[in-house]
């Protein structure tokens, strides 16, 4: 199969997948769906460009493990928020943007999640630019890229561990989770699904190899969404209504982005 004719495979895939999402989301009324189907979909499709036969040559070494950091990306992303979804609350950020574009929302979300299946593409060709790096396996960008990967795997679970512990605990009803990474970005969550997608550019980046510099596309998009379009602002438009002024001093008090020290910076605005 054809570079050309691959990339038209998978993004009809990640389209159809999304369309699909769109339809349970609209049936059930809980667009949790959403992220959920759109994690595995693009991991899957990630998974498919790792280990594509371009060329005609067998696989290698690194195809597979670029196949495999995406495969586990999108099980933990995607079976954690399923495990959200299956209780039945529906996602925040999705129900306002419902009540924003009011008659025209079944329209108007169908055609968003298009575009997120388009970003979704955006991060499968990072991947795949790492996984066909036709260098000798084993350099020392693999090593780094493998070490920053497990850094973001273990850094989003000890997040959501800390989170449900504090959420866990009757006394903390009302209040705004301070604990432990918690404590150092607003967003720990979204800071290490940032740096899981800098291990690709990691593996891919060579003087040898100038497609590798497709792979940072991954982190490139990745802060973008998180921190100015999908993730933090409606994130921290809900928690303000829901939360008032405990968040409010939450957010002069803890970086937004990048983690720091409590209280280094009042300014919001340059903390992302």
């Amino acid at each position: 199969m054809t570079l050309l004719a691959s990339l038209a495979a998978l993004t009809l895939g990640l389209c159809l997948a999304m369309a699909g999402a769109w339809w349970v989301a609209e049936r059930s009324g809980n667009h949790g769906w959403v992220d959920t189907v759109w994690s595995y979909a693009t991991g899957a499709a990630g998974v498919a460009a790792a280990l594509l036969p371009l060329g005609g040559e067998p696989w290698a070494p690194r195809q597979f493990l670029v196949a495999a950091l995406v495969a586990l990306w999108s099980a933990r992303l995607g079976t954690h928020i399923l495990q959200r979804t299956l209780k039945g609350h529906d996602d925040p950020r999705y129900a306002d943007l419902r009540r924003q574009w009011g008659a025209a929302a079944s329209t108007r979300l169908f055609l968003f999640l298009q575009v997120q299946a388009l970003a979704g593409l955006v991060l499968v060709v990072a991947v795949a630019a790492a996984a066909h790096n036709p260098l000798p396996f084993w350099r020392m960008g693999d090593g780094l890229g493998v070490a920053l990967f497990l850094s973001a795997v273990a850094g989003a679970a000890i997040a959501d561990r800390q989170l449900s512990r504090f959420r866990a605990d009757p006394d903390n009803r009302g209040r705004v989770c301070d604990a432990g990474l918690w404590g150092l970005t607003r967003h720990p969550n979204y800071f290490f699904e940032w740096l899981g997608w800098t291990a690709y550019p990691a593996i891919a980046l060579s003087l040898a190899y100038l497609p590798g510099l497709a792979a940072l596309l991954a982190p490139a998009l990745m802060y973008v969404l998180l921190v100015h379009a999908s993730g933090i602002p409606p994130t921290e438009a809900h928690m303000l209504r829901s939360r008032g002024e405990a968040f409010r001093a939450y957010q002069r008090r803890v970086n937004a982005f990048w983690p720091g020290w409590p209280g280094r910076s009042a300014n919001g605005s340059r903390r992302g």
